[in-house]
């Protein structure tokens, strides 16, 4: 589970419900159905029609990737894994490296190194891995944006629906009860609009590019040590230029 994925949603949630209890606002204020049907049905209306099927399956498998923990390995742990590799083919040679295949469970880590014993030019077998990473930027970067569609469609729908209020306030002058129901019903829908927009959509498709980045940094240390190794690069040498790619403080903990 990813804490602060939830944590973050619920803070969220408690933060509205405090404020509106502060500002001796009812809570039953909330419950408007036409509010949450413009606002909730209004968005997923408009990121379907925004987003090609193919990519709106994987849906379900992204609110997943939201609320749980990567299932990839850490930067430090792709390190360890590459230098002790490197220290196998330094002493025994790069076939010794094919047992090693069948007990790893990385896709990305297990094709480079098929790629390695079976003798690809160091060139080639870097292209072949950047433009593997490339694709799945490209993947992760669809993703996070039927999000951030998503939060840029809500708080709009927010203001159709706070608009829609006005008009059926206008058309109950005469009717101050009604005319109250109609006014609340308007900033409701504002109110609706504007925090799942920025307080859920937005947000989520943030931590998607986020954790992306952090699969593309393993990817890519991954695919620069394979790569060393492929040239002969000396462990150590190796080493110092991989682990340029995590922050300090984290290098010495895993030096």
């Amino acid at each position: 589970m990813d804490i602060s994925s939830l944590a973050g949603v619920i803070i969220g949630v408690v933060a509205v419900i405090v404020g509106m209890f502060f500002k001796g606002v009812s809570f039953e204020a909330l419950l408007n159905p036409a509010a949450f049907f413009i606002i909730i049905v209004g968005t997923v209306g408009a990121v379907t029609v925004a987003t090609p099927m193919n990519e709106l399956k994987n849906l379900g498998k992204l609110f997943g990737v939201l609320f749980t923990n990567a299932k990839f390995m850490s930067a430090n742990e792709a390190i360890e894994k590459i230098l002790s590799f490197a220290e196998m083919a330094r002493r025994e040679g790069l076939l010794v490296l094919e047992a090693k295949i069948q007990e790893e469970t990385d896709p990305f880590l297990i094709r480079g190194l098929q790629l390695l014993v079976d003798g690809v030019d160091s060139d080639q077998l870097e292209e072949s891995m950047e433009a593997d990473i490339g694709a799945m930027e490209n993947r992760h970067a669809a993703n996070a944006n039927i999000f951030s569609q998503a939060g840029t469609y809500a708080p709009t729908l927010g203001v159709l629906g706070a608009v829609l209020g006005l008009i059926a306030a206008l058309g109950n002058m005469d009717d101050t009860e009604a005319l109250g129901h109609a006014i609340s019903a308007a900033f409701i829908a504002t109110l609706l609009g504007i925090f799942t927009g920025y307080v859920l959509w937005h947000p989520m498709a943030n931590k998607l590019k986020r954790k992306s980045k952090q699969e593309v940094l393993v990817r890519t240390i991954i695919m620069e040590g394979i790569v060393g190794i492929c040239r002969g690069m000396n462990p150590r040498m190796l080493k110092d230029n991989l682990s340029n790619y995590i922050a300090a403080k984290d290098r010495e903990t895993s030096s």
